[in-house]
């Protein structure tokens, strides 16, 4: 294969000023002013574009600040472990922004478009794909209400949950959201829900995926969100010919929109692969996963010229870059139109 280099993706590292500090900035020279007089002026000033105004989460709460823009700088993103172990160098002919492609024709299993395929790489929220098909072939009832807990919260990575402690769904409710809106705590109250707990719900999926022939794969969570969660491409494939039997993770995965009551006001949850909605798009199945360890990752199934096709896209650079990958390669079967 040829090499290429690709640029990596930067974040942004920002200094935040407290709303406060920001306002009385601006008004040093000034008497006091009423707390809405100054929350319109903090609000005037991020529209100046002098500052900018942000909504962050602080031991769980919302708070709106207002940040100099000045102060924004951008600084190199966290390797993935495919920059690390060189898989970014490596070139294809449709120029992709993943590190690892892996197309197939689901009903020949013949091998459309190769790269990197072979590669074990962490697959963050992927891994909730082998935990939704655990869950629906232990026959567990659907309907049973499950609470989230202290335990569900994420002690790896340290997101945030729409689902507060406390917060009681049914089974079906928590796959339905972990699969279409990949919700962590959901995804971790289905595995500490099953028969031994969560130890004996991993065991179950590492045991799945030796019986699907998974030789490449390990999992440790049932959320994806350690990085030793790790796949190769060709595994994956497996995975998702084995969930695509199921309709209830057809339809769930498939989703774009859906509204659950966990105690309190209703939460509507949206999807997190925008293909979904794209009329341009027969999407069978789907998952998307990030963890800075995994960076972008993207399975799914789709009819592409009146043929199924399974297609993998790890560790791709930049937010929508795995999204326009399957654009890429969906256009190119679309002209190349290769027979089975």
């Amino acid at each position: 294969m040829v090499k290429f280099a690709r640029h990596a993706v930067v974040c942004t590292l920002i200094t935040l000023l407290p709303l406060a500090s920001a306002v009385a900035a601006t008004n040093s020279h000034k008497q006091p002013v009423k707390k809405h007089t100054a929350h319109k002026k903090a609000v005037a000033i991020a529209a100046s574009g002098k500052f900018v105004k942000r909504t962050i989460v602080v031991n769980g709460k919302r708070k709106v600040i207002v940040q100099r823009a000045a102060l924004v700088r951008e600084a190199p993103e966290k390797p993935s472990s495919g920059d690390i172990a060189g898989l970014k160098n490596t070139q294809d002919p449709l120029d992709l922004k993943s590190s690892v492609a892996f197309v197939v024709d689901q009903d020949s299993s013949k091998v459309l478009f190769e790269k990197n395929s072979d590669v074990s790489l962490p697959i963050a929220s992927i891994t909730k794909l082998m935990t939704s098909l655990v869950v629906v072939e232990a026959h567990q009832d659907m309907d049973e209400v499950i609470e989230v807990t202290n335990e569900d919260i994420d002690k790896e990575k340290g997101t945030s949950s729409r689902l507060k402690i406390g917060a009681k769904l049914s089974r079906s409710d928590m796959l339905h959201i972990a699969l279409m809106s990949s919700e962590n705590r959901a995804a971790s109250a289905l595995g500490r829900n099953y028969p031994g707990g969560l130890p004996a719900f991993v065991g179950a999926m590492n045991a799945k995926a030796h019986q699907l022939g998974m030789s490449e794969t390990h999992y440790v969570d049932s959320s994806g969100l350690s990085s030793q969660n790790r796949a190769s491409a060709r595994d994956l494939v497996k995975l998702v010919n084995a969930a695509y039997q199921h309709p209830l993770i057809r339809q769930y995965s498939t989703d774009s929109k859906y509204v659950v009551a966990p105690g309190g006001r209703p939460l509507e949850y949206g999807t997190s692969n925008k293909l979904v909605a794209n009329p341009a798009w027969e999407i069978g199945l789907q998952k998307t996963g990030y963890i800075a360890e995994a960076g972008r990752c993207l399975v799914m199934q789709a009819m592409i010229e009146g043929r199924a096709i399974v297609m993998v896209f790890l560790d791709s650079k930049g937010k929508y870059s795995r999204l326009a990958d399957a654009d890429r390669i969906k256009k190119w079967l679309e002209t190349i139109k290769p027979h089975a």
